[in-house]
């Protein structure tokens, strides 16, 4: 599939992440129909030349092409299972969930599209808004080989590299909740290690330039290992009231599968304690002022 192609392609859920995908997607030369809750949002995006549609279903059109991205599995379940007319224009086409949520969503999803002649493709990303502008995400892709053929041509102008998880969607939820997982642990050992050295003298600066620049050079431990740092969790990239609910879906599906993950309780009560302390709108890596505020800390700083 070219840009030059017919085929319609809609985006639904215009927020921090799914603005600059479709961004990317027009630069491409796409044409997109988009929606989302809050009318403004779109506004960037039509004056790049897409057509902002006043309901979601309206982003869907016959053996077409429809991507969302949107914060829950309530969000996704309410555009795509409750309103009807979303399969019903979809017939034919497909549907690519961009969203981390749960794997029994990804069954449900796949078993409702399925039934009404619809392809419904998991493709969850990691990355940060940032990532996102730059066209630089990963891609976590699960579903029918014919239909993520279809869609890679797209996948490939918003993402650096597609990672091909299989043909059941829920594939890739899973695998997405583990990497979740493990960027919030990666966090909390951070939060541990700088507070551990500041408190004999050394400045988190100096820790954070040494693991990602040593043993632990990566993307976790540069970018957020500044942000653990400096204390410096505004604006945020990804909330604290998210990573909640990630967190819960990994506990879940770790119920689920009877897999012990006594790290992931623990992270679960530092988001917990998060939220009390009013900082569900802040970076999720505000965790870990917790850990600095344990050890008898001032954590806050910019």
């Amino acid at each position: 599939m070219s840009a030059q192609d017919d085929r319609s392609i809609g985006f639904i859920g215009l927020g921090n992440m799914g603005s600059p995908i479709a961004a990317n997607l027009l630069k491409a030369g796409y044409r997109l129909r988009v929606y989302n809750r809050t009318r403004e949002k779109a506004d960037p995006l039509v004056e790049q030349g897409a057509i902002p549609v006043s309901r979601s279903c309206e982003a869907a059109a016959e053996n077409g092409i429809v991507f969302t991205m949107v914060a829950d599995d309530a969000g996704l379940e309410q555009i795509a299972l409750a309103d009807p007319a979303f399969t019903e224009r979809l017939k034919g086409g497909v549907h690519v969930s961009l969203s981390t949520i749960s794997p029994e969503t990804a069954r449900r999803l796949d078993e409702h599209h399925r039934e009404r002649g619809v392809i419904y493709l998991s493709s969850p990303v990691i990355g940060r808004p940032d990532r996102a502008a730059a066209a630089a995400l990963f891609i976590l892709l699960a579903g029918p080989s014919p239909a993520k053929t279809t869609v890679e041509p797209l996948l490939r102008r918003i993402g650096q590299r597609i990672f091909d998880l299989g043909e059941q969607p829920w594939l890739s939820n899973a695998a997405k909740l583990a990497v979740n997982f493990n960027i919030l642990a990666a966090v909390e050992c951070m939060a541990e290690s700088f507070t551990l050295a500041e408190k004999h003298g050394i400045a988190r600066e100096k820790m954070a330039e040494l693991l990602s620049e040593t043993l632990f050079g990566g993307v976790v431990y540069k970018g957020y290992g500044e942000y653990v740092a400096r204390h410096r969790y505004e604006p945020a990239g990804f909330r604290v009231k998210l990573g909640w609910k990630d967190l819960r879906l990994v506990l879940d599906l770790a119920a689920e599968g009877e897999v012990p993950m006594p790290v992931g309780s623990l992270l679960r009560d530092r988001l917990l304690a998060a939220l009390a302390k009013g900082r569900a709108d802040m970076d999720w890596s505000a965790i870990a002022l917790g850990c600095s505020e344990d050890a008898g800390l001032a954590g806050s700083r910019t």
